[in-house]
């Protein structure tokens, strides 16, 4: 029988959150502004794209979180489930900060996300407004409902950050770091994707533990991420006109999406 990956403790977790803090309002945009001027309009697109799609992840992760903290387990976990809510609001900061300042479109963040949610599909409503929405509001009305904290780590760490989210910063810095374009942007990214993996260590570790606890705990993984795959999938399909500028095949980041997931979920013991 295969050993369960052995993943860092929420107070390890902690340890590692103090030492790497980083300041939104301190990473330097002074190039980007240049840079975008002269960007060519079909990077301009996806990169436009890509930020609406950041800022609204932020937003709902943000204001749809407090409930996993009211259901923490001990006060280890709380403590690091604490240093997350800061993250979310932190990456809200700088996209919002690389609007008004790089972009030149200076405006509230609630404004900043607005536009966003105009610029994105019917996907994106389904897994952030909906499925992210529903759990935490179960999750509120019961934190001792291991169920419910089950299934919105599932939705939050395994599949918006573990499979979306680290798909997204994959491709896109990637592009930024071969052009050498936006440096400020692919520091505060790159620094916002460390951050994401922490998380991403903490949710998968959380559900192998509950897995091995109650075994049917594989089961509301198994449904959510099921339920969820279409819509996970429509997000990792990009149209051709992008697909271009990033230079990748038609099946290129639901690979890389998907091999995460996959992988993450052996090590959690679940099986689709």
């Amino acid at each position: 029988m295969a050993t369960a990956t052995a993943f860092r403790t929420p107070q390890q977790l902690y340890i590692d959150w103090e030492q790497s803090h980083w300041s939104a309002h301190e990473i330097d945009l002074s190039r980007d502004v240049a840079d975008w001027k002269v960007m060519d309009e079909l990077d301009r697109g996806l990169l436009y794209f890509a930020l609406a799609s950041l800022m609204v992840a932020e937003e709902r992760i943000s204001t749809q979180f407090a409930g996993l903290v009211l259901a923490q387990d001990d006060e280890e976990e709380g403590s690091f489930l604490t240093t997350q809510l800061v993250d979310e609001v932190r990456h809200m900061q700088f996209y919002a900060r690389f609007q008004s300042e790089v972009v030149d479109d200076p405006a509230s963040i609630g404004r900043h996300v607005n536009r966003a949610r105009q610029a994105l599909d019917a996907p994106f409503r389904v897994i952030f407004d909906e499925a992210l929405v529903g759990a935490h509001d179960r999750l509120c009305q019961d934190p001792r409902n291991r169920s419910a904290k089950v299934d919105f780590i599932t939705v939050y760490h395994l599949l918006i950050e573990g499979t979306m989210g680290i798909t997204t910063s994959h491709f896109l810095l990637g592009l930024l770091r071969q052009r050498g374009l936006l440096p400020g942007f692919v520091d505060g990214y790159s620094r916002i994707a460390a951050d994401e993996g922490r998380h991403i260590l903490y949710g998968t570790g959380f559900l192998q533990r509950a897995v091995a606890e109650d075994p049917s705990m594989a089961e509301v993984v198994r449904g959510r991420v099921n339920t969820l795959m279409p819509a996970i999938e429509e997000t990792l399909t990009l149209p051709d006109v992008a697909l271009d500028v990033l230079g990748v095949g038609p099946e290129a980041l639901k690979q890389h999406g998907l091999t995460a997931l996959d992988r993450r979920l052996k090590s959690i013991g679940v099986t689709l």
